[in-house]
């Protein structure tokens, strides 16, 4: 007798919802925590000129050591460190996780974080230990190191800025994290372009941190290209899980050409920290409206009535990202992306017209 997916597939993956991702079409796309400027016309142009003669009928350069030496320039990986390339920081991730998963082994998460730490662990295997973050986003200590000294996790990761929330977590308290763990720590920085501090300087400090980078939030979301940086010992063995040829000929050669220009997002990086400050001022000026303090592209705030107002913006045209339901300490909030001048006074013109 044939069976069903309820008979083959795994309990675990029957009960949880996979990555979701909204249709945004004709919206003001504020969910996604994107850069919200293209590339230069000149820089596409030279992107088109350095594609038109890929080779599609061939497999992409394995180790792409041209990429690696510019993504080591751009990202400032320190010397005798090592680096692994993954098709997108998702890749990463699961490569790490697959890498650890020996059965009963359990992963610590700091929540809220971000939601695919808890997905991937579930498809690896791994048990999730979730300890949640104290009222103000920060992270217990004691709580923390508790469960690192009860569960013994092989594998434990840090957003630095958080994603959801948008703060940089104490570094003396991710340093206590880091000493204490019996395994790797990993620094996830996909926000280091926007943030004041970086724990990629530190790599020789401690034998057991990796640092974590992407281009997605600097304007290449559409190449999918991601970086694990860190010591050869841990390195060489989580580089067997990555599968043939993962990142794909297009990448690596559009990514090296725009990379050869790291001025263009340096200028933008720039440019949205400015936006950030100026939107937050201006969503702490709409009475009932809490926004908090971010390091990164997006800010969290809340709302009485979260739900209502999420879907009020998109009648309007905007799309944000309800958090609301995702997390007890994200009761209530919603998270918006730092976009143009242009689109963030439309955000702030119907989120005020809300609220009135």
């Amino acid at each position: 007798m044939q069976k069903t997916p309820e008979d083959i597939i795994r309990s675990e993956i029957l009960a949880f919802k996979g990555y979701r991702v909204p249709d945004h079409a004709g919206m003001i796309k504020l969910d996604a925590m994107e850069n919200p400027y293209r590339l230069p016309a000149d820089l596409m142009a030279a992107v088109a000129a350095r594609v038109t003669d890929a080779a599609l009928n061939r497999y992409p350069d394995f180790e792409a050591p041209g990429l690696k030496a510019q993504l080591r320039a751009l990202m400032r990986v320190p010397d005798g460190m090592d680096i692994i390339l993954g098709n997108g920081s998702d890749e990463l991730i699961q490569m790490l996780m697959l890498a650890v998963a020996r059965p009963g082994a359990a992963m610590v998460g700091l929540e809220p974080s971000f939601v695919m730490f808890r997905i991937l662990a579930t498809v690896a295997g791994l048990n999730y230990v979730s300890v949640p973050l104290t009222d103000d986003f920060n992270i217990d200590a004691a709580a923390t190191l508790a469960a690192i000294e009860q569960y013994q996790p092989p594998l434990i990761f840090i957003t630095y800025p958080n994603n959801p929330t948008g703060n940089l977590f104490d570094a003396a308290v991710v340093e206590r994290i880091i000493k204490a763990a019996p395994g790797i720590v990993v620094v996830d920085e996909a926000y280091h372009a926007f943030a004041s501090a970086s724990f990629m300087p530190r790599l020789a400090e401690f034998p057991n941190l990796l640092v974590m980078r992407t281009v997605s939030k600097l304007g290449l979301a559409g190449l999918r290209l991601g970086l694990l940086a860190g010591r050869s010992s841990w390195l060489e063995q989580i580089a067997k899980l990555r599968l043939p040829y993962n990142v794909n000929v297009l990448t690596q050669l559009a990514a090296g050409e725009v990379l050869r220009h790291p001025e263009v997002f340096d200028a933008q990086a720039a440019t949205i920290r400015g936006e950030r400050a100026r939107l937050t001022a201006e969503l702490r000026r709409i009475p009932g409206v809490t926004a908090y303090a971010s390091e990164a592209n997006f800010i969290l705030f809340k709302v009485a009535g979260a739900d209502k107002i999420f879907d009020g913006l998109k009648q309007r045209g905007v799309l944000i990202k309800s958090m609301h339901g995702t997390h007890p300490l994200l009761s209530d909030c919603l998270r918006v992306t730092v976009g143009t001048p242009a689109e963030n006074a439309q955000f702030l013109a119907a989120l005020a017209a809300l609220m009135s």
